[in-house]
């Protein structure tokens, strides 16, 4: 190791040349010549050097002599990892004095990794691009076939190794997920999708028996294989295959990029880089742009309803103005563009809007007839619509063409429908009445999508109720059918009372509104049209004026039942108008009492032991009892006793206790009460008067 001091000089490295010292001979005591040949360059350090007695080093020589180059004063062996000369997060391993080799993470590559493999574009403008290496010597038991990955499509053909007779390894992308199969037969799917257009080290190892995918550093899946053999000569197909119907089994060619492609250390180039490196064979490249350029999406102006596109890696993003949505501003917010009346309320759909509301109908309105538009492709297999009325017979829809017709009704306040297409008729019937005033929303379907299906018929959510025959779909409306709401035909006139919701026939609508009434047309392609513009109908949903005038007398109150009326009374008056007076007995308005009507209004005449206006308070008997200060009333079912303390007695314990005598009798010892005194001589008591009695 050498130390910087004054007697030693430092021959170094140089960038641009292996090494610019020379060794030195000596023609004379002071003369220096270039050797014309050059040995390999010697790095390190001289110290006093003579030739002839003369010091040839270490000596300052003028810059413009041309007889020194990279040479320093003193010995340095400062460790070249210090200055980080790896670039691109290499890490830098020292190799002893003044020497460092870098490890290059991929796809990096050279003594500093300063150079990037170059990365190859497929599909570029949607063009059908690969490329075919050979292989030229033996794997080995081992295969591990690695590289970055950077795509957006969800399918392609990545990579397939294949001998003369076979391909027995294959690589391609399904739903964004890396696939690989083995022999024909073992088949592994990746876990994570790698189509996020982000690049993704994608890595396959095959070790004998077992198949082990890894995405970055994460395994993706396992499986255990027939052991695969790998031979010189064989080829592998990058991209696609030559045959474009071949390579569409797996997905068709692959769109982005590929870097960094590897079979064990041997590299698989595109475009070789200047660092040398071992590399399979390049046969053939079709279609395989150098660098990864990105497609632009934005050159047929993918976005639509104005918005801009901003263009992406293989992608574009739309910003789209107000009102809309969607990746390609294609979703119109039409709502909130205000489309529909104030007597409507705007429904979205999924390329258009509807202006929903409700209709009244009364027999001087006019009948709604409807038209397709000409542009219905669906199916219609249903009918929904809401509605309120108490009539017990209307028409609520009729349709015709030709000889097919159907009908919806109310036939003794049921609901019917009926249909009649190709000969064929069905029927189906409400299970109750339905004509009580209130909202019923009504679903009318077909069993199954066949061409002979029974119909069904909910009301309300509840039961379904099937047709006992069997017949077709609505088909006839969907060009050139009359379609009619609130009667039979214009001329027949309105013969329903009440109110109609929204009526949808397969999904679609039969709209209340013109489209001239609407701020905006209706962008949907399938739609039903009215076509009677001069009929004016009445939105909302409003009953007859049943309470005005007052219909209640005697202030009764009016409640509005929608075609109804029904009246409160006040206690006085009875009756549908209240008109009738009432007795007040009827509703037994004495509880525990006989009740008598009387001209202002009613008396209860109280059972013992209740009283109250309406005999609704139990008598308390104690309340006015004449028991004396001290005793305690004791109530019984009509009257009470006094219960005395010990001075007092007297049935209300009015009067004072007198003493009680204690007497010896001949015979045996007795008690006089009250007051009384012993009698000596027959064993008895003289009473005080006003008490009788022995004692």
């Amino acid at each position: 190791m050498c130390h910087k001091q004054r007697n030693l000089v430092c021959f170094l490295e140089n960038e641009d040349k292996s090494l610019t010292t020379h060794p030195v001979t000596s023609t004379n005591a002071n003369s220096v010549i270039l050797n014309t040949e050059n040995p390999p360059a010697f790095l390190g350090c001289f110290r006093d050097v003579f030739m002839d007695s003369h010091l040839v080093l270490p000596v300052k020589a003028p810059e413009e002599s041309g007889v020194q180059a990279n040479i320093t004063v003193g010995c340095s062996d400062k460790d070249k990892c210090i200055e980080s000369p790896c670039q691109n997060r290499g890490r830098c391993v020292s190799q002893g004095w003044r020497r460092h080799m870098c490890e290059c993470h991929r796809p990096y590559e050279g003594n500093n990794c300063a150079e990037e493999y170059i990365t190859a574009r497929f599909g570029s403008n949607d063009l059908e691009s690969y490329a075919v290496f050979s292989l030229d010597d033996d794997p080995g038991d081992s295969l591990i076939i690695s590289m970055f990955l950077r795509t957006r499509q969800s399918s392609g053909l990545l990579l397939i190794l294949a001998n003369s007779t076979s391909q027995y390894l294959r690589l391609w992308l399904e739903d964004g997920r890396v696939k690989i199969q083995i022999n024909n037969s073992e088949t592994l799917v990746g876990r994570s999708a790698v189509s996020d257009g982000h690049f993704h080290l994608v890595t396959l190892k095959l070790e004998r028996t077992a198949a082990t995918l890894f995405q970055s550093a994460q395994s993706q899946g396992f499986m255990p294989i027939r052991h695969v053999e790998v031979h010189p000569g064989d080829l592998v197909f990058v991209g696609g295959l030559p045959d474009s119907r071949a390579s569409a089994s797996f997905g068709g060619y692959f769109k982005g990029c590929v870097q960094d492609l590897r079979i064990n250390s041997k590299r698989l180039q595109f475009y070789p880089i200047a660092t040398p490196v071992e590399s399979y064979n390049l046969q053939e490249v079709i279609g395989v742009a150098e660098g990864c350029s990105s497609d632009n999406a934005c050159a047929i102006n993918p976005c639509l309803n104005g918005g801009v596109c901003y263009s992406m890696w293989d992608d574009f993003i739309c910003n789209c103005p107000p009102s809309t949505a969607g990746q390609r501003c294609e979703e119109v917010k039409w709502c909130e563009l205000s489309p529909c009346p104030a007597t409507a309320v705007c429904q979205p759909l999924s390329q258009g809007f509807e202006c929903l509301s409700n209709v009244t109908f009364r027999l001087e309105s006019s009948v709604l007839h409807f038209h397709s538009n000409g542009n219905i492709k669906r199916s219609l297999t249903s009918i929904s619509f809401s509605f309120r009325t108490r009539q017990s017979a209307a028409t609520l829809l009729y349709a015709q063409k030709d000889s097919d017709y159907l009908t919806v009704y109310l036939l003794n306040s049921h609901l019917v429908m009926e249909l009649q297409k190709d000969a064929l008729t069905v029927s189906v019937q409400s299970p109750g009445p339905i004509s009580d005033g209130e909202w019923h929303m009504v679903k009318l379907s077909m069993d199954n999508q066949t061409l002979n299906s029974k119909w069904m018929m909910a009301v309300d959510g509840g039961k379904e109720e099937l047709s006992k025959s069997s017949g077709g779909d609505l088909g006839f409306l969907r060009e050139g059918a009359d379609v009619f709401l609130g009667g039979l035909s214009l001329d027949s006139g309105v013969n329903l009372s009440g109110c109609l919701g929204p009526v949808e026939i397969g999904g679609l609508l039969l709209p209340f509104h013109l489209d001239t009434e609407l701020n905006l047309p209706r962008p949907q392609e399938e739609q039903f049209v009215r076509m009677n513009s001069n009929a004016a109908p009445r939105f909302g949903c409003w009953g007859a004026t049943v309470c005005s005038p007052n219909p209640c007398q005697n202030e009764g109150l009016c409640d509005d039942l929608f075609d109804l009326h029904q009246c409160t009374c006040s206690p006085e008056w009875t009756g549908p108008l209240c008109k009738d007076p009432a007795d007040p007995c009827i509703s037994s308005p004495c509880i525990y009492g006989a009740c008598t009507n009387l001209p202002s209004g009613f008396k209860c005449i109280c059972e013992p032991g209740y009283s109250g206006e309406q005999c609704e308070a139990e008598v308390d008997i104690c309340e006015n009892s004449n028991c004396s200060q001290g005793a305690t009333c004791l109530k019984g079912l009509l009257s009470y006793t006094c219960l005395c303390p010990q001075n007092l007695t007297g049935q209300y314990c009015e009067l004072p206790q007198l003493p009680v005598a204690t007497c010896q009798g001949t015979r045996w010892n007795y008690n006089c009460f009250n007051g009384g005194n012993c009698s000596e001589g027959d064993d008895a008591c003289y009473c005080l008067p006003g008490f009788t009695g022995q004692w």
